[in-house]
């Protein structure tokens, strides 16, 4: 999310945020965090955003198991589990005495519907692919599920950590968009549209002498120059993931902690490989000679980044270094269009999100483009807008950049309807190969084989490995120092 995962509230000007009210708490119970973009809503399995998961992830809703900031899984609500010698079938023994916060059970009949339901016909889950492939999902007992999968997923008890597999309440299930309910340690306190999210403490939580923080309030502040005022004034506590461009003025502030961690995403320029003349590979390396990696991540992330060449990031198991592929080469980004048959210049849409990296890197790519003959004109849209047109429906665009968060999304690549439209039986093949190797070693060589085989087609100019900034006051304990998926847990943050 795209990140996997991202996106929706542009202030006006930095003048308008100095002129909204200080919302950032002196009580010690109390957070205040700065957000880049507003959730389109409040349910992660209802669409792609990244932000849903971010203000309601280990939060409000909770799954069966949780990921932790160095990427292992613990027990969450299923208090532990038993795995197949051939990685099929998953038992799950869950936590006891749980209730959701309208007061409903948590048991697994509740779990058995929310997986059914993410792998419905009317489903919108992202990950949908991912419940259909489960052959069973059984019902012991009250607390014992057992889930059979059709084919083995090494993954598996990752993927039951992120948003689009928390547990939902049946009765609630069609409104969490707006009024969820989850058995997490906070519910939903207020929403002001455009400006705010508020949780409190769950009275219901099970463990709710274990909070330190008994409200927060996520604000959202899309404009750079806004975020780096709304830290050093004090209207927020810590901002995740904040614009790079103030990372100087926060190291030097003696009030302020700063974390540069790294992450799991992969920032793309996204190609749609269904459209002329963009359906010829010769074309697809062709944009990819154009662009130069440093200057993109110097552009867009302030230096914050690490060059890649396929869909995967150094510090993923199996990871290779892709980025002699394609090179940067515009000489032979002008040949290759021209053995193509393309006459320049060639007119090109991208369209760009809301976020910084996205509009910033977009100056960097038109510029780039240009010098081989490639007019890329630019298109804004908001977050919405994106979801709708060039994420979903006709998917209507030539190129786009966004940054992918979810960890374990090769699977994107095998589906034929996916917003850039890349189809190859060979890489279907592998990754079916991938998901049934049990043996970490084979596992690896094969996720080598799959990253260098994209990397061949081009099905995207990758671009970076973003390295994402975290400051905060002095005083906030538990920041998480490496996302590994993108979540703001609540429940690991006090103040010293």
């Amino acid at each position: 999310m795209i990140q996997r995962r991202e996106f929706a509230l542009t202030l006006p000007a930095l003048a308008a945020s100095l002129q909204l009210p200080a919302l950032a708490q002196s009580r010690k119970d109390s957070i205040v965090l700065g957000m880049t973009l507003e959730p389109p809503g409040l349910d992660p399995t209802a669409g792609a955003a990244s932000a849903i998961a971010e203000v309601t992830l280990y939060n409000i809703f909770e799954t069966l198991t949780k990921i932790n900031a160095d990427g292992s899984v613990s027990p969450l609500l299923a208090e532990r589990w038993e795995v197949s010698p051939d990685l099929r079938t998953t038992t799950f023994y869950l936590r006891k005495g749980v209730k959701f916060s309208n007061g409903e059970p948590f048991n697994a009949q509740a779990v058995k519907f929310s997986f059914d339901r993410a792998a419905g016909e009317k489903s919108t889950n992202k990950d949908k692919r991912t419940f259909a492939a489960m052959e069973s999902v059984r019902a012991v007992d009250e607390y014992t599920l057992v889930i059979v999968n059709k084919e083995p997923d090494p993954d598996f008890p990752f993927l039951m950590g992120q948003g689009t597999a928390i547990i939902v309440e049946p009765k609630s299930a069609d409104t969490n968009a707006a009024k969820p309910v989850g058995t997490g340690p906070y519910v939903l306190d207020g929403w002001a549209k455009g400006s705010s999210i508020t949780l409190k403490a769950s009275p219901s939580y099970r463990a709710p002498g274990a909070l330190k923080i008994k409200r927060a309030t996520f604000r959202f502040i899309s404009d750079p120059a806004a975020q780096v005022a709304s830290v050093l004034s004090g209207d927020v506590d810590a901002f995740v993931r904040v614009t790079p461009r103030g990372l100087n003025q926060f190291k030097s502030n003696p009030r302020l902690q700063t974390v540069v961690a790294g992450s799991r995403a992969k920032t793309v320029l996204a190609i749609n490989n269904a459209k002329k003349p963009l359906n010829d590979v010769r074309v697809r390396r062709a944009i990819s000679a154009a662009i130069d990696r440093k200057a993109v991540i110097a552009g867009a992330g302030d230096g914050l980044g690490v060059p890649i060449g396929s869909h995967y990031v150094p510090g993923a198991p199996g990871y290779i270094d892709t980025t002699g592929i394609n090179p940067y080469n515009p000489d032979k980004a002008r040949a290759l269009l021209k053995e193509a048959g393309v006459t320049t210049p060639l007119e090109l849409s991208l369209v760009l999100p809301p976020p910084p990296y996205a509009r910033q890197g977009g100056e960097v790519i038109v510029s780039q483009l240009a010098k081989v003959g490639i007019n890329a004109k630019v298109q804004n849209v908001e977050w919405a807008q994106w979801l709708a047109n060039t994420y979903g429906g006709a998917h209507n665009y030539d190129l786009t950049i966004i940054s992918h968060v979810e960890p374990f999304d090769l699977d994107n690549f095998t589906k034929p309807d996916y917003y850039w439209g890349y189809q190859n039986p060979k890489f279907n093949a592998l990754y079916a190969k991938i998901k049934t190797t049990p043996n970490l070693a084979e596992r690896n060589q094969l996720l080598g084989d799959a990253q260098k085989l994209l990397a061949d087609d081009a099905v995207l100019a990758w671009l970076y490995q973003p390295q994402w900034v975290t400051v905060a006051k002095k005083g906030v304990q538990g920041l998480w120092k490496d996302m590994p998926l993108f979540v703001n847990d609540l429940s690991a943050l006090s103040w010293a």
